[in-house]
């Protein structure tokens, strides 16, 4: 049994500085990774920023922390939090095995690899500069900051393209990424067959913040134009909410669709798998984001995915053939990704296995054992 410490500061997507609060993060992905440690009979202590905790009181399967944040207008704790209590903690708590910190560009990563540089991971998911301040504090900070000051740090990318990235500036960059893992037993337990195996019903899914950048109401139109080529039987579940919410259902109501898109809000993980899972598809349509969780989420339910390049984790999409990536995707790659779904189907579930986050934990163990060498 090893002693997992996992530094994770941001739970949870924010698209503003004033956070939104949420009831339970038992749905978060760094969440879903503590329980593969757990499952696999290891001990984990999760440390986040105390601007992320739930409104409400919750039992964890394994110990949680949340630090206060502090100097709030510099470090925005939205993208950037600073909690000052994490250096001290690490110094008093030396015991554990290994430490996993989120991201290069993060005070709380350096922290961690100038105390224990030989037992420090940082899992990293940035493919480009952060845009803060016109790029100036990421350009020092991958240039000065993580090339001199953090170079003994083991790097474990989430998509080739993390990797291909942040080898520009660390020396220490594991080959093989490690993506966000899917409680494959907790999935399982939500569905009344086994994922892949009840038939498909003629919907597709939409599992998204309700923003602008997601871009929905292009999936709609795509949607919309599916449905007029001859298949009125279908349905949109749009999964989700957000300020474009109100726009996207005029869209809806213009396009006299309000009886086939249907606005769930959002929904906790024991009633979206239901509906992911008897999809035919997850529609993406974003003009930016990095590794998106419900890719991997909807695989790992059985759901191949049609979506535009931009997110990270598509290239392993179309690598695998888990689905359909497209720029610009219209009607047509909904008629074959229906045409041809059994086999995107079995695709997905021959690969599912490698999104389970006891696979995924166990992936860093893997990790080189002896890093003392590093120069």
């Amino acid at each position: 049994m090893s002693s997992i410490l996992i530094v994770n500061p941001i739970l949870y997507t924010a698209e503003t500085n004033d956070i939104p609060k949420t009831a339970s993060i038992k749905d978060a992905m760094i969440y879903t990774l503590g329980m593969g440690f757990v499952q696999n009979g290891h001990r984990v202590t999760l440390i986040a920023a105390a601007d992320y905790r739930p409104v409400e009181e919750e039992q964890y399967d394994f110990e949680v922390i949340f630090l206060r944040t502090a100097c709030r207008k510099l470090f925005l704790p939205r993208c950037l939090p600073y909690m000052p209590g994490l250096r001290s903690y690490l110094k008093a708590h030396a015991e554990y095995d290994l430490i996993i910190t989120s991201e290069v560009f993060a005070p709380w990563s350096f922290t961690a690899v100038r105390l224990y540089p030989d037992k420090t991971v940082v899992w990293h998911e940035l493919a480009g500069h952060n845009r803060m301040l016109h790029r100036l504090p990421s350009l020092f900070w991958y240039h000065i900051v993580a090339r001199f000051l953090m170079r003994k740090a083991y790097v474990i990318p989430r998509s080739e393209a993390a990797g291909t990235f942040i080898a520009q500036f660390m020396r220490h960059v594991g080959g093989t990424a490690i993506d966000h893992g899917i409680d494959l037993e907790r999935l399982d337990g939500f569905l009344e067959t086994p994922a892949g195996t009840a038939p498909k019903k003629n919907q597709f899914a939409v599992v998204s913040q309700l923003i602008p950048r997601k871009r929905i109401d292009n999936t709609i139109e795509q949607f919309a134009a599916f449905y007029r080529d001859g298949h009125e039987d279908y349905r949109l579940y749009v999964i989700g909410d957000g300020e474009e919410r109100e726009r996207l259902q005029k869209q809806v109501q213009a396009d006299r669709l309000t009886e086939s898109v249907i606005f769930c809000g959002k929904l906790p993980h024991r009633e979206m798998f239901p509906i992911l899972a008897a999809s035919k598809a997850l529609l993406i349509s974003t003009e930016k984001d990095n590794n998106m969780v419900s890719i991997s989420e909807s695989i790992a339910a059985g759901t191949p995915v049609v979506t535009t390049s931009v997110p990270y984790n598509a290239a392993c999409v179309a690598r695998k053939k888990l689905g359909i990536v497209a720029d610009g995707w219209d009607a047509s790659a909904l008629e074959r990704i229906c045409s041809d779904n059994e086999t995107y189907v079995k695709n997905c579930m021959s690969y599912r296995k490698k999104l389970s986050n006891r696979y995924c934990a166990e992936q860093f163990l893997r990790c080189p054992g002896d890093r003392t060498g590093r120069r």
